[in-house]
């Protein structure tokens, strides 16, 4: 007799994921649905991956860096599975301090700053609600969060809470595990792992892809060399 298999949703933190283990690394023609799939059991069935980002901006410290991602973003739309979900960046004024201050400083001056600062928000809004919608509506018998953001407690907490279990997966290989997102006394089905560089190398896109605008090129050095 053949029993369903137990249905899986993966909810993607793309900057946390990103600056956890992709970035300046030759895995980021990720292909987050293959990725998704290489967590799962032979008993459950990825049902859906959910990917969390906002739109970069060129900046002179990083030029072409909105064109790769857009490249990235239109790879992914054609996963079948996978949905993108838009945070938005806010810039903002903040004082810092120079890691290195000019040795001719004025007197007084101890290197503080004025500088530009771009932060991206709404993300871990959209990811919280997303998690905690789809459990209410009954689609999944286990989610997955790919993120070591503690600001995620108070959601995965109340799916945990309601029964339905929540792997988080920290794509910060040399972070300490947030105790806020797993604690180490888990909750039955629920579990808690790091993300293994050899599954980043084996869940890459092909070099080239097609949409309904064109032909979609790997960025250079966002995939691992042949």
């Amino acid at each position: 007799m053949k029993y369903p298999k137990d249905r899986v949703f993966v909810y993607i933190d793309g900057f946390n994921l990103y600056y956890g283990s992709l970035r300046d690394q030759p895995y980021r023609w990720l292909d987050l649905e293959a990725l998704s799939g290489a967590l799962l059991s032979k008993r459950q069935e990825l049902v859906a991956v959910k990917y969390f980002t906002a739109k970069v901006k060129e900046t002179p410290d990083k030029p072409g860096q909105r064109i790769r991602q857009e490249k990235y973003l239109r790879a992914l739309g054609t996963l079948p599975k996978v949905e993108i979900h838009y945070g938005h960046f806010q810039a903002r004024t903040a004082i810092r301090l120079l890691e290195h201050p000019p040795k001719n400083r004025r007197k007084g001056d101890i290197g503080l700053r004025s500088v530009w600062v771009q932060e991206e928000k709404g993300s871990d809004v959209n990811l919280a609600t997303q998690l905690i919608a789809d459990h209410l509506r009954g689609r999944y018998e286990l989610a997955i969060v790919i993120s070591n953001d503690g600001d995620l407690k108070m959601p995965v907490e109340l799916v945990r809470e309601k029964l339905n279990p929540v792997g988080v997966i920290n794509p910060h290989p040399n972070r300490q595990r947030s105790y806020a997102l797993s604690p180490r006394d888990l909750p039955t089905g629920s579990f808690y792992r790091c993300l293994k560089p050899r599954l980043l190398r084996n869940s890459q896109l092909p070099l080239r892809l097609k949409d309904d605008r064109g032909v979609i090129k790997c960025p250079q050095g966002w995939a691992p060399e042949k």
